[in-house]
């Protein structure tokens, strides 16, 4: 198509290309119109109201944290030491016995017979020996007799003796007082040399055994005084000292292994437990916010901040230690004002109004609930 022909046809057809640029353009007015608007109503809407407040000194503790297994402040396997037959068993599941309790009694009827033989040998050498005396008193017996009667008494005793250590053999009885594990053995049955009867523990007090990197060896000490937390319990800290610090350190691990001794009222510990250690090892004062001002951003930590306009200014700053719903916080201007509450209302150079001055305002205008009249 020649030059003058288009223009010709554009002239031609000017009013219909008109409409249909009209028709083009009408949906970008329609939403330069909408977001107009939605900016006119957005200017109208009051600033959000939120809750600053200034960071306060806080007294931080540092903690070193383990983790940690319970064991029993003395615990024994009794087995037995012969094999031979139960005659009794004189024990129940989780009884509670004195030290030196009998708890398992083996049979034993030979030896009884073996010790009244021992103990007659005895008495007759006792005897023999007496009279020797009185003759060698006399005259009448050598001193070469005296003792050999002498011996012959010492041996019927070692015999004696003997015999009692067998029959102690199949006396099972308590090293020490404490609570019995769970009976696996009737009575009847017969065991072999080594055959585990029954368990003994003493929880009176627990041994809390946990490993500290040997990069905090530094901080810790015999006497140190620590906390644990069991599952069980977790409200009702236990607190106890540092016992024992291992002289050796692993060298796999590079860890050193801590003893610590907890008391255990009403027995609530159980060996084997596991409980998290939390060790104090200082204390210091720093700025702190609620955490709830605090946002992050990857590895970034920041605030809204208000200034005299109440505008709000995004602010980095670093954080440290938590504690109770604060934070550690630095960096932060001398005296800023941080919003803490309504924060997910707030950008960047937003107004935002604060809830202290609205009651302020609101006391002004005589807005305040009236009080009481004295009666």
């Amino acid at each position: 198509m020649s030059q003058e022909r288009r223009h010709r046809w554009i002239a031609g057809n000017s009013p219909r290309i008109a409409g249909w640029a009209a028709l083009l353009a009408l949906p970008a007015l329609v939403q330069l119109s909408a977001c107009s608007e939605a900016k006119t109503q957005e200017q109208r809407r009051p600033p959000p109201l939120v809750t600053a407040v200034n960071a306060q000194p806080y007294v931080f503790r540092d903690e070193l944290q383990a983790v940690g297994s319970a064991r029993a402040n003395e615990q024994v396997t009794l087995a037995a030491n012969v094999t031979e037959r139960i005659e009794r068993l004189l024990f129940d599941d989780g009884m509670y016995v004195r030290r030196g309790q009998l708890l398992a009694v083996l049979s034993n009827a030979q030896e009884q017979a073996a010790l009244a033989g021992a103990r007659a040998s005895a008495s007759e050498a006792a005897s023999q020996l007496e009279r020797i005396k009185s003759l060698s008193k006399q005259g009448f017996a050598t001193r070469s007799l005296l003792d050999q009667q002498r011996a012959a008494l010492s041996e019927a005793r070692a015999s004696e003796e003997s015999v009692q250590a067998q029959i102690s053999d199949r006396m099972i009885r308590a090293p020490f007082a404490g609570y019995l594990s769970l009976r696996n053995i009737s009575a009847g049955a017969i065991v072999n040399t080594g055959t585990p009867l029954v368990t003994v523990s003493d929880i009176s007090r627990i041994k809390l055994d946990f490993t500290v990197p040997e990069t905090q060896l530094a901080q810790l000490r015999p006497g140190l005084p620590i906390k644990a937390y069991a599952s069980a319990f977790p409200d009702q800290p236990i607190e106890g000292t540092i016992s024992v610090i291992d002289p050796v350190i692993d060298p796999q691990s590079r860890a050193v292994m801590v003893r610590a001794t907890l008391p255990n009222p009403g027995n609530r510990i159980k060996p084997g437990m596991l409980l998290t250690v939390r060790i104090e090892t200082g204390r210091r004062s720093a700025l702190a916010l609620p955490e709830a001002a605090v946002l992050s951003e990857g590895e970034d930590r920041y605030v809204y901040t208000v200034d005299r306009e109440r505008k709000v200014k995004r602010t980095p700053i670093r954080t440290g230690l938590r504690d109770n719903g604060v934070i550690e916080v630095s960096g932060l201007p001398k005296g800023a004002l941080v919003v803490s509450e309504g924060v997910i209302k707030v950008s960047e150079g937003r107004t935002v109004r604060l809830s202290g001055e609205e009651g302020a305002k609101a006391d002004r205008a005589g807005g305040s609930a009236p009080k009481a009249a004295a009666p």
